[in-house]
Protein backbone atom coordinates (compact mmCIF):
# COMPACT_ATOMS: atom_id res chain seq x y z
CA UNK A 1 0.00 0.00 0.00
CA UNK A 2 0.98 3.79 -0.58
CA UNK A 3 2.02 5.28 2.52
CA UNK A 4 0.84 9.29 2.99
CA UNK A 5 1.80 12.02 5.43
CA UNK A 6 5.73 11.77 6.28
CA UNK A 7 6.40 8.93 3.89
CA UNK A 8 4.73 10.08 0.77
CA UNK A 9 6.61 8.11 -1.57
CA UNK A 10 6.94 4.91 0.95
CA UNK A 11 5.17 1.47 -0.37
CA UNK A 12 4.36 -1.12 2.20
CA UNK A 13 3.70 -4.83 1.27
CA UNK A 14 4.35 -8.18 2.20
CA UNK A 15 6.56 -11.00 0.57
CA UNK A 16 4.96 -13.88 -1.26
CA UNK A 17 7.46 -16.19 -0.10
CA UNK A 18 5.34 -16.96 2.81
CA UNK A 19 2.83 -19.17 0.46
CA UNK A 20 4.25 -22.12 -1.12
CA UNK A 21 4.26 -22.67 -5.13
CA UNK A 22 6.96 -22.90 -7.65
CA UNK A 23 4.89 -22.73 -10.95
CA UNK A 24 3.00 -19.86 -12.01
CA UNK A 25 -0.12 -22.02 -11.45
CA UNK A 26 0.47 -22.68 -7.78
CA UNK A 27 1.34 -18.55 -7.17
CA UNK A 28 -1.27 -17.14 -8.75
CA UNK A 29 -4.35 -19.83 -6.97
CA UNK A 30 -1.99 -17.91 -3.89
CA UNK A 31 -2.13 -14.55 -4.69
CA UNK A 32 -6.30 -14.98 -5.39
CA UNK A 33 -6.50 -16.75 -2.00
CA UNK A 34 -5.01 -14.40 0.17
CA UNK A 35 -4.57 -10.63 -1.45
CA UNK A 36 -8.35 -9.46 -2.01
CA UNK A 37 -9.01 -10.79 1.59
CA UNK A 38 -6.03 -9.14 3.12
CA UNK A 39 -6.56 -6.04 1.05
CA UNK A 40 -10.25 -6.20 2.43
CA UNK A 41 -8.90 -6.11 5.46
CA UNK A 42 -6.06 -3.88 5.70
CA UNK A 43 -6.56 -1.62 2.71
CA UNK A 44 -9.94 -1.90 1.58
CA UNK A 45 -10.41 1.55 -0.42
CA UNK A 46 -6.82 2.15 -1.83
CA UNK A 47 -4.18 0.63 -3.97
CA UNK A 48 -2.60 -2.70 -2.21
CA UNK A 49 1.37 -3.39 -3.03
CA UNK A 50 1.86 -6.75 -3.77
CA UNK A 51 5.85 -8.28 -3.31
CA UNK A 52 6.29 -10.87 -5.56
CA UNK A 53 8.41 -13.90 -5.65
CA UNK A 54 8.72 -16.07 -8.96
CA UNK A 55 11.08 -18.66 -8.84
CA UNK A 56 12.31 -19.54 -12.32
CA UNK A 57 9.96 -21.85 -13.49
CA UNK A 58 7.35 -19.46 -12.51
CA UNK A 59 8.93 -16.61 -14.29
CA UNK A 60 9.03 -18.53 -17.65
CA UNK A 61 5.68 -19.43 -17.12
CA UNK A 62 4.37 -16.09 -16.81
CA UNK A 63 5.90 -15.22 -20.00
CA UNK A 64 4.49 -17.73 -22.22
CA UNK A 65 1.35 -16.47 -24.29
CA UNK A 66 -0.96 -13.41 -23.03
CA UNK A 67 -0.07 -14.55 -18.90
CA UNK A 68 1.67 -11.50 -18.17
CA UNK A 69 -0.94 -9.37 -19.73
CA UNK A 70 -3.64 -11.39 -17.96
CA UNK A 71 -1.93 -11.15 -14.17
CA UNK A 72 -1.86 -7.29 -14.95
CA UNK A 73 -5.67 -6.98 -15.66
CA UNK A 74 -6.50 -9.36 -12.31
CA UNK A 75 -4.11 -6.87 -10.69
CA UNK A 76 -6.13 -3.90 -12.11
CA UNK A 77 -9.57 -5.40 -11.55
CA UNK A 78 -8.44 -6.16 -7.82
CA UNK A 79 -6.59 -2.62 -7.12
CA UNK A 80 -3.30 -4.07 -6.60
CA UNK A 81 0.17 -3.20 -7.81
CA UNK A 82 3.59 -4.92 -8.02
CA UNK A 83 6.34 -2.90 -7.23
CA UNK A 84 9.08 -5.47 -5.86
CA UNK A 85 9.52 -8.95 -6.56
CA UNK A 86 11.93 -11.47 -4.30
CA UNK A 87 14.63 -13.09 -6.95
CA UNK A 88 16.77 -14.92 -4.24
CA UNK A 89 15.18 -18.04 -4.49
CA UNK A 90 15.82 -18.95 -7.60
CA UNK A 91 13.93 -22.77 -7.02
CA UNK A 92 11.95 -24.65 -4.23
CA UNK A 93 11.74 -22.89 -0.95
CA UNK A 94 9.33 -24.98 0.85
CA UNK A 95 8.50 -28.30 2.20
CA UNK A 96 11.89 -29.66 1.19
CA UNK A 97 15.30 -28.97 2.20
CA UNK A 98 16.75 -25.86 0.98
CA UNK A 99 19.34 -24.65 3.30
CA UNK A 100 22.45 -23.53 1.07
CA UNK A 101 21.01 -24.47 -2.35
CA UNK A 102 18.66 -20.89 -1.93
CA UNK A 103 21.94 -19.32 -3.25
CA UNK A 104 22.26 -21.75 -6.42
CA UNK A 105 22.75 -20.99 -8.97
CA UNK A 106 24.48 -17.65 -7.69
CA UNK A 107 25.97 -14.32 -9.74
CA UNK A 108 28.99 -16.07 -11.12
CA UNK A 109 26.52 -18.01 -13.24
CA UNK A 110 24.60 -17.31 -16.34
CA UNK A 111 21.64 -18.72 -15.04
CA UNK A 112 21.08 -16.17 -12.41
CA UNK A 113 21.54 -13.59 -15.34
CA UNK A 114 19.08 -15.06 -17.40
CA UNK A 115 16.72 -15.39 -13.92
CA UNK A 116 16.87 -12.02 -13.03
CA UNK A 117 16.23 -11.08 -16.53
CA UNK A 118 12.97 -12.31 -16.97
CA UNK A 119 11.68 -10.63 -13.79
CA UNK A 120 13.46 -7.81 -15.42
CA UNK A 121 10.57 -8.24 -18.02
CA UNK A 122 7.95 -9.41 -16.00
CA UNK A 123 8.42 -6.17 -13.43
CA UNK A 124 9.00 -3.21 -16.35
CA UNK A 125 5.53 -4.89 -17.97
CA UNK A 126 3.88 -4.65 -14.17
CA UNK A 127 5.04 -1.45 -12.64
CA UNK A 128 3.11 1.11 -12.41
CA UNK A 129 3.95 4.31 -14.04
CA UNK A 130 5.95 6.95 -11.92
CA UNK A 131 7.19 4.13 -9.61
CA UNK A 132 10.93 2.74 -9.71
CA UNK A 133 10.62 -1.30 -9.38
CA UNK A 134 13.26 -3.53 -7.39
CA UNK A 135 14.17 -7.30 -7.33
CA UNK A 136 16.09 -8.16 -4.60
CA UNK A 137 18.84 -10.92 -5.03
CA UNK A 138 21.36 -13.56 -3.58
CA UNK A 139 24.59 -11.45 -1.86
CA UNK A 140 26.99 -12.55 -5.15
CA UNK A 141 27.33 -16.45 -3.53
CA UNK A 142 28.01 -18.19 -0.36
CA UNK A 143 31.10 -18.03 0.97
CA UNK A 144 31.44 -21.20 2.15
CA UNK A 145 31.57 -22.57 -0.85
CA UNK A 146 34.59 -20.91 -2.12
CA UNK A 147 37.36 -22.69 0.52
CA UNK A 148 36.00 -25.72 -1.86
CA UNK A 149 35.21 -24.74 -5.54
CA UNK A 150 35.65 -20.68 -5.91
CA UNK A 151 38.30 -18.67 -5.62
CA UNK A 152 36.92 -15.41 -4.54
CA UNK A 153 38.45 -13.41 -6.54
CA UNK A 154 37.02 -15.12 -9.66
CA UNK A 155 34.14 -14.82 -8.39
CA UNK A 156 33.55 -11.25 -7.58
CA UNK A 157 34.72 -10.45 -11.35
CA UNK A 158 32.37 -12.87 -12.37
CA UNK A 159 29.58 -11.76 -10.72
CA UNK A 160 30.58 -7.86 -11.21
CA UNK A 161 30.13 -8.55 -14.76
CA UNK A 162 26.84 -10.50 -14.87
CA UNK A 163 25.74 -7.63 -12.88
CA UNK A 164 26.83 -5.25 -15.18
CA UNK A 165 25.06 -7.29 -18.32
CA UNK A 166 22.09 -6.85 -15.86
CA UNK A 167 22.32 -3.30 -15.71
CA UNK A 168 22.98 -2.44 -19.16
CA UNK A 169 19.22 -4.31 -19.66
CA UNK A 170 17.77 -1.94 -17.09
CA UNK A 171 19.56 0.92 -18.37
CA UNK A 172 17.86 0.23 -22.00
CA UNK A 173 14.47 -0.27 -20.33
CA UNK A 174 14.85 3.47 -18.72
CA UNK A 175 15.93 4.85 -21.35
CA UNK A 176 13.50 3.88 -24.13
CA UNK A 177 9.93 3.85 -21.16
CA UNK A 178 11.41 6.45 -18.57
CA UNK A 179 10.86 2.90 -15.93
CA UNK A 180 13.85 2.84 -13.90
CA UNK A 181 14.59 -0.50 -12.43
CA UNK A 182 16.80 -1.45 -10.10
CA UNK A 183 18.60 -5.12 -8.64
CA UNK A 184 19.08 -5.14 -4.66
CA UNK A 185 21.87 -7.35 -3.51
CA UNK A 186 20.98 -9.06 0.56
CA UNK A 187 23.84 -9.24 2.28
CA UNK A 188 23.66 -11.75 4.92
CA UNK A 189 25.57 -13.75 7.23
CA UNK A 190 28.16 -16.14 5.19
CA UNK A 191 26.94 -14.78 1.89
CA UNK A 192 30.07 -13.46 -0.42
CA UNK A 193 29.22 -10.13 1.36
CA UNK A 194 27.73 -10.14 4.71
CA UNK A 195 27.42 -6.94 6.43
CA UNK A 196 27.47 -2.92 5.42
CA UNK A 197 31.62 -3.16 5.30
CA UNK A 198 32.01 -5.87 3.07
CA UNK A 199 29.11 -4.79 0.88
CA UNK A 200 30.95 -1.45 0.24
CA UNK A 201 34.29 -3.10 -0.74
CA UNK A 202 32.31 -5.27 -3.16
CA UNK A 203 31.22 -2.17 -5.17
CA UNK A 204 34.78 -0.28 -4.95
CA UNK A 205 36.86 -2.89 -4.94
CA UNK A 206 35.21 -5.02 -7.95
CA UNK A 207 31.47 -4.11 -9.71
CA UNK A 208 32.94 -0.13 -10.05
CA UNK A 209 36.27 -0.87 -11.35
CA UNK A 210 35.54 -4.22 -13.42
CA UNK A 211 31.60 -3.83 -14.03
CA UNK A 212 32.34 -0.20 -15.02
CA UNK A 213 35.15 -0.90 -17.53
CA UNK A 214 32.77 -3.40 -19.17
CA UNK A 215 29.62 -1.17 -18.99
CA UNK A 216 31.82 1.63 -20.55
CA UNK A 217 32.92 0.05 -23.43
CA UNK A 218 29.31 -1.66 -24.49
CA UNK A 219 27.94 2.09 -24.23
CA UNK A 220 31.02 3.92 -25.77
CA UNK A 221 30.48 5.95 -22.20
CA UNK A 222 33.05 7.36 -19.95
CA UNK A 223 34.17 5.19 -16.65
CA UNK A 224 32.65 7.98 -14.44
CA UNK A 225 29.26 7.90 -16.45
CA UNK A 226 29.22 3.59 -16.65
CA UNK A 227 29.71 3.56 -12.65
CA UNK A 228 27.13 6.44 -12.28
CA UNK A 229 24.50 3.38 -14.22
CA UNK A 230 25.74 1.05 -12.44
CA UNK A 231 25.36 2.49 -8.92
CA UNK A 232 21.93 3.68 -10.09
CA UNK A 233 20.80 0.25 -11.22
CA UNK A 234 22.74 -2.30 -8.51
CA UNK A 235 21.20 -1.02 -5.31
CA UNK A 236 21.43 -3.22 -1.58
CA UNK A 237 18.68 -4.77 0.10
CA UNK A 238 18.84 -3.82 3.93
CA UNK A 239 17.06 -6.89 5.69
CA UNK A 240 16.65 -5.91 9.49
CA UNK A 241 17.27 -9.35 9.88
CA UNK A 242 20.44 -9.87 8.55
CA UNK A 243 22.05 -6.46 9.83
CA UNK A 244 20.75 -7.37 13.41
CA UNK A 245 22.03 -10.53 12.94
CA UNK A 246 26.12 -8.63 12.28
CA UNK A 247 25.35 -6.79 15.71
CA UNK A 248 25.09 -3.54 12.65
CA UNK A 249 23.57 -0.08 14.15
CA UNK A 250 21.44 0.82 11.76
CA UNK A 251 22.24 4.49 11.87
CA UNK A 252 25.99 3.01 10.66
CA UNK A 253 25.60 0.83 8.03
CA UNK A 254 23.04 2.52 6.71
CA UNK A 255 25.74 6.19 6.72
CA UNK A 256 28.47 4.07 5.46
CA UNK A 257 26.40 2.56 2.40
CA UNK A 258 25.49 6.24 1.82
CA UNK A 259 28.92 7.31 1.82
CA UNK A 260 30.02 4.81 -0.80
CA UNK A 261 27.18 6.18 -2.97
CA UNK A 262 25.15 2.96 -2.89
CA UNK A 263 21.06 3.18 -2.42
CA UNK A 264 19.31 0.93 -0.52
CA UNK A 265 16.58 -0.32 -2.63
CA UNK A 266 14.49 -2.11 -0.60
CA UNK A 267 14.16 -2.65 2.97
CA UNK A 268 13.20 -6.15 4.29
CA UNK A 269 11.39 -5.97 7.24
CA UNK A 270 12.19 -9.43 9.75
CA UNK A 271 13.33 -10.16 12.84
CA UNK A 272 16.06 -12.91 13.92
CA UNK A 273 15.66 -14.95 17.13
CA UNK A 274 17.82 -12.85 20.22
CA UNK A 275 19.51 -14.60 23.42
CA UNK A 276 20.84 -13.16 26.65
CA UNK A 277 23.26 -15.25 27.62
CA UNK A 278 22.38 -16.11 31.29
CA UNK A 279 26.08 -17.11 32.86
CA UNK A 280 24.47 -20.22 35.78
CA UNK A 281 24.82 -23.38 33.48
CA UNK A 282 21.39 -24.62 33.95
CA UNK A 283 20.13 -21.35 32.88
CA UNK A 284 21.93 -21.92 29.73
CA UNK A 285 20.31 -25.57 29.86
CA UNK A 286 17.50 -24.41 29.19
CA UNK A 287 17.96 -22.13 26.63
CA UNK A 288 19.14 -24.53 24.21
CA UNK A 289 16.34 -26.72 25.19
CA UNK A 290 13.95 -23.57 23.97
CA UNK A 291 16.57 -23.30 21.08
CA UNK A 292 16.23 -27.06 19.74
CA UNK A 293 12.45 -26.60 17.68
CA UNK A 294 14.25 -23.54 15.75
CA UNK A 295 17.41 -26.13 14.41
CA UNK A 296 14.84 -27.19 12.01
CA UNK A 297 15.79 -28.79 8.59
CA UNK A 298 14.53 -26.39 5.90
CA UNK A 299 16.95 -23.63 6.00
CA UNK A 300 19.74 -22.16 7.09
CA UNK A 301 19.64 -20.74 10.77
CA UNK A 302 23.34 -18.89 10.82
CA UNK A 303 24.18 -18.23 14.22
CA UNK A 304 26.88 -15.52 15.43
CA UNK A 305 27.66 -15.35 18.78
CA UNK A 306 29.19 -12.43 20.80
CA UNK A 307 31.99 -12.53 23.00
CA UNK A 308 32.28 -10.53 26.57
CA UNK A 309 35.16 -8.37 24.54
CA UNK A 310 32.75 -7.89 21.62
CA UNK A 311 33.99 -10.40 18.89
CA UNK A 312 31.89 -12.23 17.04
CA UNK A 313 31.85 -16.19 16.59
CA UNK A 314 30.03 -17.30 13.58
CA UNK A 315 28.28 -20.70 12.91
CA UNK A 316 27.06 -21.42 9.52
CA UNK A 317 23.69 -23.61 11.11
CA UNK A 318 22.51 -23.74 14.50
CA UNK A 319 22.58 -27.12 14.84
CA UNK A 320 26.13 -26.60 14.70
CA UNK A 321 26.23 -23.71 17.20
CA UNK A 322 24.23 -25.51 20.11
CA UNK A 323 26.73 -27.27 21.89
CA UNK A 324 28.90 -23.82 21.83
CA UNK A 325 25.81 -22.06 23.16
CA UNK A 326 26.14 -24.59 26.79
CA UNK A 327 29.94 -24.82 26.69
CA UNK A 328 30.83 -20.99 25.60
CA UNK A 329 31.43 -17.56 27.69
CA UNK A 330 29.61 -15.48 25.18
CA UNK A 331 27.32 -13.36 26.58
CA UNK A 332 24.67 -12.54 23.46
CA UNK A 333 23.92 -15.13 20.51
CA UNK A 334 21.52 -14.16 17.39
CA UNK A 335 20.20 -16.98 15.63
CA UNK A 336 19.49 -16.37 11.88
CA UNK A 337 15.45 -17.54 12.26
CA UNK A 338 12.52 -14.92 11.26
CA UNK A 339 10.50 -14.80 13.89
CA UNK A 340 6.99 -12.50 13.71
CA UNK A 341 8.49 -9.19 13.62
CA UNK A 342 5.41 -8.25 16.50
CA UNK A 343 6.94 -10.35 18.65
CA UNK A 344 9.74 -8.59 21.47
CA UNK A 345 10.12 -11.42 23.22
CA UNK A 346 9.21 -15.30 23.21
CA UNK A 347 9.30 -17.05 26.90
CA UNK A 348 13.31 -17.00 27.53
CA UNK A 349 14.07 -15.70 24.24
CA UNK A 350 13.86 -12.30 22.21
CA UNK A 351 14.05 -11.12 18.80
CA UNK A 352 15.69 -8.47 17.24
CA UNK A 353 12.67 -5.86 16.53
CA UNK A 354 14.26 -3.32 18.34
CA UNK A 355 16.42 -2.92 14.86
CA UNK A 356 13.52 -3.11 12.47
CA UNK A 357 12.36 0.57 14.94
CA UNK A 358 15.90 1.43 14.50
CA UNK A 359 15.59 1.77 10.81
CA UNK A 360 11.84 2.98 10.71
CA UNK A 361 13.17 5.85 13.02
CA UNK A 362 15.62 6.74 9.96
CA UNK A 363 13.51 6.61 7.24
CA UNK A 364 12.72 9.71 5.18
CA UNK A 365 14.98 11.98 7.33
CA UNK A 366 18.36 10.08 7.43
CA UNK A 367 18.20 7.72 4.45
CA UNK A 368 15.48 7.54 1.51
CA UNK A 369 14.19 4.71 0.14
CA UNK A 370 10.73 3.89 -1.64
CA UNK A 371 9.83 0.40 -0.61
CA UNK A 372 9.36 -1.63 2.53
CA UNK A 373 8.62 -5.34 2.66
CA UNK A 374 7.44 -7.25 5.25
CA UNK A 375 9.05 -11.34 4.78
CA UNK A 376 8.68 -13.55 7.73
CA UNK A 377 8.72 -16.89 5.59
CA UNK A 378 9.07 -19.15 8.50
CA UNK A 379 5.32 -19.73 9.58
CA UNK A 380 5.65 -23.79 8.25
CA UNK A 381 8.57 -24.27 10.48
CA UNK A 382 7.99 -22.27 13.52
CA UNK A 383 7.13 -24.86 16.39
CA UNK A 384 3.42 -24.99 17.15
CA UNK A 385 3.00 -22.73 19.96
CA UNK A 386 4.21 -19.91 17.44
CA UNK A 387 1.98 -20.61 14.84
CA UNK A 388 -1.17 -18.24 14.25
CA UNK A 389 -3.96 -18.19 11.21
CA UNK A 390 -1.41 -17.02 8.38
CA UNK A 391 -3.60 -14.24 7.57
CA UNK A 392 -4.11 -13.09 10.95
CA UNK A 393 -0.37 -13.17 11.23
CA UNK A 394 0.23 -11.38 7.85
CA UNK A 395 -2.36 -8.77 8.96
CA UNK A 396 -1.03 -8.27 12.83
CA UNK A 397 2.69 -8.06 10.90
CA UNK A 398 1.28 -4.86 9.00
CA UNK A 399 -0.32 -3.22 11.95
CA UNK A 400 2.68 -3.61 13.86
CA UNK A 401 4.89 -1.86 10.91
CA UNK A 402 1.58 0.53 10.32
CA UNK A 403 1.84 1.55 14.21
CA UNK A 404 5.62 1.71 14.13
CA UNK A 405 5.49 4.42 11.13
CA UNK A 406 2.50 6.15 12.90
CA UNK A 407 4.60 6.48 15.77
CA UNK A 408 7.76 7.93 14.13
CA UNK A 409 5.33 10.29 12.07
CA UNK A 410 3.89 11.80 15.39
CA UNK A 411 7.11 12.33 17.03
CA UNK A 412 7.95 14.61 13.90
CA UNK A 413 5.13 16.74 13.72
Amino acid sequence: MKLEGRYPELHLTYCTNIHPGETWEDVFANLQRHLPALKARLAPDVPFGVGLRLANIAAAELLQGDRLVQFRQWLDRENLYVFTLNGFPYGSFHHQVVKDRVYTPDWTEVERLEYTLRLTEILAALLPAGMDGGISTVPLSYKPWWSRSKDADTAFRSSSLNLARLALEMARIERDSGTWLHVDLEPEPNGAIENASETVEFFQSWLLPVGGMWLAEQLGCSRQQAEALLLRHVNVCYDTCHFALEYEEPAEAIAHLQAAGIRIGKVQISSALRVDMPTDIAARQTVVERLRPFAESTYLHQAIARQPDDTLSRYVDLDAALPDLLSGDAVEWRIHFHVPIFLQDYQILQSTQDHISGVIELLGDRFSCHHLEIETYTWDVLPAAMKQDIQLSIQREYEWVLEALSHEQSLAA
